[in-house]
Formats: C-alpha cells, sequence, structure tokens
C-alpha cells in the first residue's frame, strides 16, 4: 500500500500531429496499450510500402489506433450529449474494441496473408488477442468482444466499429491523407462526428451533415485510386507478396533461409486456424516490418536468383514494370512477356511468375447494401444516395475494376 505514491499515473495525454491531445481515458485503457502486444503495432506501418511513392508515408498501426481511441471517445460524447443512452461499462468497451480492431495485423499489413501465414485472416488474429488479452485481464475485455464480434444487442455499437462511416474509416484517411500530402482525402472527421446519431438502434448522420458525407464518399475514392491503389505501391506490395511466397517455396523444398526465429517458424511450419493456438499467437507477435525487412535485405545474397533479384528489386525500389488497363489482359501479352523473359534468363513458366503476372483490382466507393443513412428533420430516414442531389453517388456505388499486369523493366536478371 505504501508504494501506491509511486505507481504511474495512467491517465496520460498523448500528442497527435492531426489531432492534438489525445487522452488515455482510464488505467484499463493504458494497461491495454502498455501491453507488448499493442505495442508491436509501432512497428508495423500503416501503409505498407507506400513510402516507396509517398515518402512521408511512415506512420504506423499505432498511431492509427490511438487516433481512432480518440475520435470514438469524441463519438460517444456527442450521442451522449444527444440523449442515446451509453452506459460506463459500453463507453469503455467501445474504446477497447476501436482500440484493438487492427491488432491482428502482420508485418507490412496485408502482405503475410497472401503468402507465409495463410489460412486465418487479420480479422481472427485480432480476435485471438482480444481473447488471449481477455483471459490476462480477467474478463474485462466480455464487452468489447461482443461488439467486435457483432453480438450484442445495440446494433448502433457495432456499427461505430465497422460500417461504411466508422470510427476505423474517419481516422485513416484523415491521417493517411495528413501523411502522404494528398490533401484530397482530408475528410471532416470532426463534423461529421458531430452529425452522428441513432435512431432505432442505428447509426444515422443528420441531414445537415449531408454535405461532409458526400465529400467523405468522394475522397474515400481519391484516396484509393491516388493512394492505396497507386500503381508503384501496388506492384511493391505483389513484389513483397512474391518474394514471401519464393521464400516459403523454398522452405517447404528444405532451403535454408536467413530470418529471426519468429519469421523462421511461420515460413517451415503451415499455419491455419485450428492450429494457431497461444503458442503460435506469441511467435506472431514477434514478427513486425524490422523480422521482413532485414531478411529481405539478407536474401539480396541468397544463391537462389529468383528471391535475391526480388529482394534487390525491392530493398534498391528497382521495381517491376506495371500496366493497368480498363480491359482484361489478354494471353496474348501476358505469354509474350513470359517467353521473353523465360529465354533471356533461362527460367522456367513457373519461376518466371514470379517476375510476370497479372490480376485486378476494384474500389467501390459505396456499398449500398451497408447504406449510410440520413435523419430528416421530420425524422424521416433514407439512404444517403437518395436523400444527395448529387447524381455522382448513384456512379461512386458501382465498382469499378481495373486489370494490370507486371514484367520486369529488362528482360535479364542479374
Amino acid at each position: 500500500e505504501d508504494l501506491n505514491y509511486l505507481s504511474t499515473n495512467k491517465l496520460k495525454i498523448l500528442n497527435d500531429p492531426i489531432y492534438g491531445f489525445i487522452r488515455i481515458p482510464n488505467s484499463l485503457i493504458f494497461d491495454i496499450i502498455e501491453h507488448a502486444s499493442f505495442q508491436r503495432l509501432r512497428r508495423v506501418s500503416q501503409m505498407g510500402l507506400s513510402n516507396l511513392v509517398y515518402p512521408g508515408a511512415n506512420h504506423t498501426r499505432f498511431h492509427h489506433a490511438l487516433g481512432c481511441l480518440h475520435l470514438m471517445q469524441k463519438a460517444i460524447n456527442v450521442l451522449i450529449v444527444k440523449g442515446v443512452k451509453i452506459s460506463k461499462d459500453e463507453e469503455t468497451a467501445l474504446c477497447i474494441a476501436i482500440l484493438l480492431h487492427d491488432i491482428g495485423h502482420g508485418a507490412f499489413s496485408h502482405a503475410l496473408e497472401h503468402s507465409i501465414v495463410t489460412g486465418i485472416t487479420h480479422e481472427e488474429i485480432s480476435l485471438k488477442y482480444m481473447q488471449h488479452l481477455n483471459i490476462e485481464f480477467n474478463g474485462k475485455l466480455d464487452l468489447a468482444i461482443k461488439i467486435f464480434t457483432g453480438k450484442y444487442h445495440r446494433l448502433f455499437l457495432q456499427q461505430l466499429i465497422s460500417s461504411q462511416l466508422d470510427i476505423d474509416r474517419l481516422d485513416y484517411l484523415k491521417r493517411d491523407s495528413f501523411y502522404t500530402g494528398v490533401a484530397e482525402g482530408n475528410i471532416s472527421s470532426d463534423r461529421l462526428i458531430a452529425m452522428m446519431n441513432v435512431v432505432n438502434d442505428e447509426l444515422v448522420i443528420e441531414k445537415k451533415g449531408i454535405y461532409s458525407v458526400e465529400k467523405f464518399l468522394i475522397a474515400r475514392r481519391l484516396m484509393y485510386w491516388q493512394v492505396y491503389l497507386h500503381k508503384t505501391s501496388l506492384v511493391a506490395e505483389h513484389m513483397l507478396v512474391k518474394v514471401l511466397m519464393r521464400a516459403k517455396e523454398l522452405a517447404e523444398n528444405n532451403i535454408d533461409l536467413y530470418g529471426s526465429s519468429s519469421l523462421r517458424y511461420f515460413l517451415y511450419n503451415k499455419t491455419n486456424k485450428d492450429n494457431f493456438d497461444e503458442k503460435v499467437l506469441e511467435l506472431f507477435s514477434k514478427l513486425d516490418d524490422y523480422d521482413l525487412l532485414s531478411a529481405i535485405k539478407e536474401w539480396t545474397n541468397h544463391q537462389d536468383k529468383i528471391i535475391s533479384n526480388l529482394s534487390s528489386m525491392i530493398v534498391n525500389r528497382n521495381l517491376l514494370k506495371i500496366e493497368i488497363f480498363d480491359e482484361v489482359v489478354s494471353e496474348i501479352d501476358f505469354s509474350i512477356h513470359t517467353d521473353r523473359l523465360m529465354n533471356s534468363s533461362g527460367l522456367t513458366k513457373k519461376e518466371a511468375s514470379y517476375f510476370v503476372f497479372k490480376g485486378d483490382i476494384s474500389n467501390q466507393a459505396y456499398n449500398k447494401y451497408q447504406p449510410i443513412k440520413i435523419l430528416n428533420k421530420n425524422g424521416d430516414i433514407e439512404d444517403i444516395v437518395l436523400a444527395s442531389d448529387q447524381l455522382n453517388l448513384q456512379a461512386l456505388s458501382k465498382p469499378v475494376k481495373k486489370f494490370f499486369i507486371c514484367y520486369p523493366k529488362k528482360m535479364e536478371l542479374a
């Protein structure tokens, strides 16, 4: 008891370049932030390899999660002032759920899911983290988990965590726009939050916030094409997946690869939903961007010329050429590039597929099956597409699909 005066002050204030001061609301949330599993997010970049295009985009998942915590507190206060009943427990649960919504993301965000930590999604890993933390915190995350998994009877609480106009999107659009310098993405999250309300247990936006919603949807579309699906980021992300797939293939053939102990575990073992136990979660917690980067730097010297070439290309930003089209890439174009590479470098067709590949990207700014609802003055509620006088919102709900092909700029490999 005498040591109490030495205990840390847990109601800390953090400085964020976008929102200014962020307050940690209570000691439970402070302890979750301090936990090693959460601190790992400092070592996972929010935007993968986008810094190869936008040099300022070096912010982390940790930073984003704290921003979400801040916006969630604002949203809760707005709703309470408007007479929506939210208990203290629900308030804490919302803050925990939004803080941990991305905790299962692997190194460089999505690259691992498509290459070495397969058979389980980052959302499922997030849930495993929450369940693990819940044991450590004696069941204090019960309600947060219920809300996160959509099992709580108050629907609007989950909509704040995951919907078309959720707290996550309000932070990442603003944050990514700030760090990339792409001003078009700079939405007014404050105004959107100030316009939130709840009717029949559903999250709605008051009519006078309609233009802010329109700007949010258009900003989202612009950020996708200009930033998230920027062709250079796209080719870099795909190359990262390819280098990890090659590493996995070499590992399956018992070829020795440099890597941290946790990276080697995922290279030399198969994961899936069923075997992703506490031990595997512990190893996953030790895996972050630094493991991948140090391995890729070392693999530039590997005797396997596929992994060494791909690694050198990523490290030196000497990326494959990418072309984007509105139509599907023809088999003829695809095989021309493949054959040229096979002939000049003596690769097999399978080996050439690490350097010549195609795919598609799509972006739908608005999904009409999960509508954003507008609350009119007379109490009626309608879908934003109907409430808006802008024809382009109809267009924003159509998915736009584009097709790409990647191939080496020079046909000889090093």
